[in-house]
């Protein structure tokens, strides 16, 4: 498998990765809230949806939203990076979600250079497009610094998070993440693209 991606929540994989999920990557969900306002059945059938659209593999573990123990889950990612051998990882930006920032912290810890796991040469970090409505932190160290851009299809994009209907925000519409997609391809001289922070890379 290419590529592996690492998503705090249903909905992280699409914003983050949308355009370049495909059939050679894997999403690892690291739980889905079975008690909120949507019920587990429906995040799943919605993500279903964007699998047929992006054509994906993905697997779902069951930690409680909001409440994710870092050490449970690098053990998780563990056993997950050593069955998939991706040739790449994508982690997300830990931002101010509690859980993203668990799962940036056990996934860094998880893809350390280890004689049992098996090394991942890529490691890259993706961003949420709503971040920088409220990224107020002081530290410049901390900010998200895209160094890794790939062109995208924005309307295979667009029609995958359009497909997760009940995470569809206005802070971040559709036309808000494709605005981010156009200002990451200027950087890149692209018409659209997604932007990552190179972590690790050895070719």
């Amino acid at each position: 498998m290419d590529k592996l991606i690492i998503s705090p929540h249903i909905d992280d994989e699409v914003l983050g990765c949308g355009g370049i999920l495909d059939s050679n990557s894997f999403v690892l969900e690291c739980g889905v809230d079975k008690f909120h306002i949507v019920s587990r059945d429906r995040r799943i059938e919605e993500l279903k949806k964007a699998q047929e659209i992006l054509g994906f593999e993905f697997e779902t573990l069951s930690n409680l939203v909001n409440s994710y123990d870092v050490s449970t889950i690098i053990d998780q990612l563990s056993d997950t990076i050593n069955k998939v051998r991706p040739e790449k990882v994508f982690i997300p930006y830990p931002s101010y979600n509690q859980d993203h920032k668990a799962v940036y912290e056990a996934s860094l810890i998880a893809l350390r250079p280890h004689d049992i796991n098996f090394f991942v040469k890529k490691v890259l970090v993706y961003e949420q497009p709503h971040v920088f409505l409220w990224d107020h932190s002081h530290s410049i160290s901390s900010s998200f610094k895209p160094n890794y851009f790939v062109p995208i299809d924005m309307e295979r994009k667009k029609s995958a998070y359009l497909s997760l209907e009940s995470q569809v925000r206005s802070f971040r519409s559709p036309e808000f993440v494709e605005e981010l997609a156009k200002v990451r391809g200027r950087q890149a001289n692209l018409q659209f693209a997604e932007a990552f922070e190179v972590i690790r890379w050895v070719d």
